[in-house]
C-alpha cells in the first residue's frame, strides 16, 4: 500500500535530488533545452521510465522548456517514495 510522506521526510529526501523542489504537495523540477525539439525527445525518453514505474507525471512544454510535477493520486495528491523513484529515474535521462 502506498502511503504519503510527511513534510519532514520530504524535505530529507529532497536532497538526494538535484533542482527539485517541493511546492503544494508536489515535487516539482523545470528543464531547460536549446530547441523544441529537443525538450519534446525529452518527454518521449522519459515516457518509458514513467511507463515502467506506472507512475504518471504532470508535464507542461513550452518551446524549450519542460516542467515536471510529481505527486500520488491514489493517496490524496500527496508525495509519496514512488514520486522521488520517479524522480530519479527522470534525472538519470536527463
Amino acid at each position: 500500500m502506498k502511503k504519503s510522506l510527511s513534510e519532514a521526510e520530504i524535505n530529507n529526501k529532497i536532497l538526494e535530488l538535484s533542482e527539485w523542489f517541493f511546492e503544494n504537495n508536489c515535487l516539482k523540477k523545470t528543464y531547460t533545452f536549446e530547441t523544441f525539439r529537443d525538450a519534446m525527445s525529452f518527454i518521449l525518453r522519459i515516457s518509458y521510465e514513467v511507463e515502467e514505474l506506472e507512475h504518471h507525471p504532470a508535464l507542461f512544454n513550452c518551446f524549450n522548456r519542460v516542467d515536471i510535477s510529481l505527486n500520488t493520486h491514489d493517496v490524496g495528491n500527496k508525495v509519496t517514495q514512488m514520486d522521488f523513484d520517479l524522480a530519479l529515474a527522470i534525472d538519470s535521462v536527463a
